[in-house]
């Protein structure tokens, strides 16, 4: 596979707040992400994604479409083959998000709409072959710092979605900052107290 300067081959925002249920459950089917994932590297056909997870066309034309109604993806260009016009589809933005503390439409996203419970799926092959490169640190720290941190955190993810797409292996990257409810701080300094 060769590297691209641009990734994907095609124009979309940088990101997209997800405002509806409609958009919230497009993104909830494992097969649509992996579809949305495909893209980032390029615009693809019904074929060559059907082709790529190894399910029917028809299959995957019905998430295609789910995601496009969406307004995830869309039509990025056409080529005349013979006498039909085949599309190659695109994402709509390189990030989709939904904000903290709230549900689009007041739908509450669905249960198994986890990030980390998907990362930690793919990630037990790489486990059991010693190539998981993974860590996990807690710090006591104001809610303020903890968003300045994020701003940081999401500069990486955006650098990772530009990487030039190259090689035979497919990197999975989990980020997460999340609040510890019942984590053990230890009591103030007696000579903090007072």
């Amino acid at each position: 596979m060769s590297s691209n300067t641009q990734v994907p081959d095609y124009d979309l925002a940088d990101t997209i707040e997800l405002t509806t249920a409609e958009q919230v459950r497009a993104i909830s089917d494992p097969l649509r992400t992996t579809i949305l994932g495909l893209l980032h590297e390029r615009a693809a056909t019904v074929t060559e994604l059907a082709s790529a997870v190894k399910r029917p066309k028809s299959t995957v034309a019905h998430h295609v479409n789910v995601l496009a109604r969406a307004g995830l993806l869309r039509v990025v260009r056409t080529r005349r083959v013979r006498a039909i016009e085949e599309r190659y589809y695109g994402r709509t933005a390189r990030m989709f998000y939904v904000s903290l503390g709230r549900h689009a439409d007041g739908v509450a996203l669905p249960p198994d709409f986890n990030d980390f419970e998907v990362a930690a799926k793919e990630s037990a092959a790489a486990y059991e072959i010693g190539q998981l490169r993974a860590f996990i640190r807690h710090a006591r720290i104001l809610e303020e710092r903890a968003a300045e941190f994020w701003q940081s955190i999401d500069q990486v993810i955006h650098e990772f979605d530009r990487l030039p797409r190259s090689g035979e292996t497919v990197y999975g990257l989990a980020l997460g900052l999340y609040p510890m409810f019942d984590y053990p701080t230890l009591p103030p300094r007696p000579d903090e107290e007072d």
